[in-house]
């Protein structure tokens, strides 16, 4: 019998890590297209979009964080649950109140998610590839984040294309780095 178990083949983190990359990247492309053709309608459907990206995030970074060792081992990961959770949280009341008041609750939540992911990029560094992309999407995130809360304050309610643009950029980001885990796989096997 134990024989047995030891034979289960184990995912090690590096390719967990590029599988949790890919699902992320199919995630968000997804969301992106819903956003840009139903979503574009408004109504509920448009706030269930709103409500389910902030959402998935943090269900997202749990899982990653539970993956990786715990919410005690990856703490810029337990942050960004709690921070996508609120922000959820946040985007139920704004949607009842417009665009304007969404996209500077995203603002917010783009800087700090943003600033999260950096840092767990950054621990990551030593350990996995790929790592400058999703520290690059970080910075990328900060600085959209600023765009938004500076879209929240025009007279004009900005459209929920500025948040799919968003997403789609950090898509890119995502299959970049899975892409790139892959390749390096691909060249341990053969050396």
């Amino acid at each position: 019998m134990t024989a047995q178990y030891s034979e289960i083949p184990v995912i090690n983190e590096e390719r967990w890590l590029t599988q949790y990359y890919f699902v992320r990247t199919a995630f968000s492309v997804a969301w992106v297209v819903l956003a840009l053709t139903v979503g574009k309608e408004g109504g509920p459907l448009t706030s269930a979009l709103l409500i389910i990206y902030p959402a998935w995030d943090a269900l997202a970074n749990y899982v990653d964080a539970w993956r990786s060792g715990g919410l005690g081992r990856n703490r810029t990961q337990a942050i960004n649950v709690f921070v996508s959770v609120a922000t959820t949280a946040g985007v139920v009341v704004a949607v009842q109140s417009g665009m304007t008041l969404v996209i500077g609750v995203f603002g917010v939540w783009a800087i700090l998610a943003g600033l999260l992911q950096l840092g767990t990029a950054i621990r990551r560094w030593k350990s996995y590839g790929a790592q400058w992309a999703m520290i690059l999407s970080g910075a990328q995130s900060a600085l959209a984040g600023s765009f938004f809360i500076a879209q929240a304050n025009t007279p004009t309610p900005p459209p929920i294309d500025n948040i799919a643009g968003y997403a789609g950029v950090g898509a890119l980001y995502f299959l970049i780095s899975a892409i790139w885990l892959t390749v390096r796989e691909a060249r341990r096997k053969v050396a």
